[in-house]
């Protein structure tokens, strides 16, 4: 791929199609990582000239304006860590947007509301989503695809505007895949990989992919308990997502090619995900028929953290349990402990690991990369051929 060191940029406009798809509580940013992984590739074309169109999405809005899904929190985060004002269109192609883009100086920056507010970002039909390409591509001159978060996606914003201007790849984009080429081509061994998190149906189909490459597959999180209805365990009130026979045949898989596949062997379980709710320990084999598991157990967490210790290259995607509630956080902290203290390779697989660990007051230079893309992460590491980076590929 080019890179923004390869585009003439001075005193043209820049379609940046970043990633701000951020977590809120309200309109309270609760992390800003994303924001500021993308401020080595903004920050570079302002300070070579460049008008900058900033494009993302924000949730999932059913293709028409939702003011819940407003860009107009991250506009404001970003102009203060910019130091510089950032003004946001009230419509994504519109005559808001293209007034405003027109009166962007060099130097300046205009955010284009939403994507997802207009429903040819995500339509399955190439001639409308091309439709909506070919208006977003008018606003600029040049593209930069710097949504790594995105780029398993084929929308209109990812896969059609490059095919419309002249392209590069983001700092950021770039940055990911060095990071992750590092966990698919000459790696570091053992490798040691750790799953967990809610969305168990979009991530198990990762653990086949790595089955003949990872050395070591440690499960925990709500990807766990699939994995124990696999195996004929009972798991109470917990979580149960993705396909049961699917793991079933990843663990008989597992078995022959001697990839060593670790469920952690006990959770910490209550009645419920009130905080306080009374909760205790048990084996994972032996969760209560009316209790749920929120957390992995300490015993898992030992055990966990003793095999990323001896793990030359570590990825990890998905935390341990609800680690937004302080007595279900431990599982989480000890995993991301236990890679912060790594003298591997480490990689933070995105999304929601990556909001964990910042919450739980690591910092991002304690590893040695953090993603900003969960899913899109995952997709990579399956082997699949990611729509946003063939687009940036392609000459």
């Amino acid at each position: 791929m080019k890179t923004i060191d390869d585009l003439e940029v001075s005193g043209r406009r820049v379609l940046v199609r970043a990633d701000f798809n951020v977590p809120l509580d309200g309109i309270r940013i609760t992390d800003d990582g994303k924001i500021r992984a993308s401020l080595p590739t903004l920050s570079a074309l302002l300070d070579r000239g460049a008008a900058v169109v900033i494009c993302s999405h924000l949730g999932r809005p059913a293709g028409t304006p939702d003011p819940a899904f407003s860009l107009a929190p991250v506009a404001a985060r970003l102009g203060e860590l910019l130091g510089r004002p950032v003004v946001l269109t009230t419509d994504t192609v519109g005559p808001s947007a293209r007034n405003m883009v027109a009166a962007t100086p060099p130097g300046g920056v205009v955010m284009l509301e939403n994507l997802r507010f207009n429903p040819g970002e995500t339509s399955k039909d190439d001639a409308v989503r091309g439709a909506f390409a070919d208006e977003l591509a008018s606003l600029a001159d040049v593209y930069v695809g710097d949504g790594f978060g995105a780029v398993h996606r084929r929308h209109a914003s990812v896969c059609d505007v490059p095919a419309r201007l002249p392209h590069a790849a983001g700092y950021l984009v770039q940055a990911e895949t060095a990071a992750l080429e590092k966990l698919t081509g000459n790696i570091r061994r053992p490798y040691v990989v750790v799953l967990g998190g809610a969305k168990v149906a979009d991530k198990l189909p990762v653990v086949g992919g790595l089955l003949g490459v990872a050395d070591q597959i440690l499960i925990g999180g709500g990807m766990a308990f699939t994995f124990l209805a696999a195996q004929g365990h009972g798991v109470g009130l917990s979580l149960l997502d993705g396909d049961v026979d699917a793991a079933r045949g990843y663990l008989g898989r597992a078995g022959r090619s001697g990839v060593e596949l670790v469920i952690a062997p006990d959770v910490a379980v209550a009645a419920g995900r009130d905080a306080a709710a009374p909760s205790g320990v048990v084996p994972s084999t032996a969760i209560p028929a009316d209790r749920m598991a929120l957390d992995i157990g300490p015993g898992s967490a030992r055990l966990f953290a003793g095999r990323i210790a001896a793990g030359a290259t570590v990825f990890w995607n998905g935390p341990m349990g609800v680690f937004e509630i302080p007595e279900f956080a431990a599982g989480t902290r000890a995993v991301a402990q236990a890679l912060a203290d790594s003298s591997g390779f480490t990689v933070v697989g995105g999304g929601d690991t990556a909001a964990a660990v910042r919450t739980l007051g690591f910092r991002d230079a304690e590893f040695g990369h953090v993603s900003t893309g969960g899913g899109a992460s995952l997709e990579y590491l399956e082997g699949k051929v990611l729509p946003g980076l063939a687009a940036l590929q392609a000459r």
